[in-house]
């Protein structure tokens, strides 16, 4: 199997870090962006987008500031997606840090993924 590469984003998010956390952390706010369905069981979540289903471990979580996943397909290695909000100490602005595995020459591709999901969350957020 081929080394993946892994990338880090920083995107802005104008919401308070409470509710961007319910959005990146629960089945019930992750459906309304990031898949069409998410279900979970314990540590097991389920992804399901246009019929297909993907599922993941959940590896770490800390309230109010991150969610770290790995995929099944990925559980002999250590890649993994965070989702992490971070605010800024002074000016109190607040980003979704992502942290992603991609293939070599597929790391544009991831990004402009997560872009477009986040834009999508963006919207339902009433973030611009």
């Amino acid at each position: 199997m081929e080394e993946k590469i892994k990338y880090e984003m920083e995107i802005p998010i104008q919401a308070s870090p409470s509710l961007l956390y319910t959005y990146i952390s629960s089945p019930s706010g992750l459906s309304e962006w990031y898949a069409d369905n998410v279900n979970s069981r314990g540590e097991n979540f389920e992804f399901i987008w246009d019929g297909a289903e993907e599922t993941a471990v959940l590896l770490a979580k800390k309230n109010g500031e991150r969610i770290k996943f790995r995929w099944d397909v990925d559980v002999d290695t250590d890649y993994y997606f965070e989702l992490r909000i971070q605010v800024d100490e002074i000016t109190k602005d607040v980003s979704l840090m992502i942290t992603d595995f991609a293939e070599d020459g597929e790391v544009e591709e991831g990004k402009m993924l997560w872009e477009n999901m986040v834009s999508e969350l963006k919207q339902i957020l009433g973030s611009t």
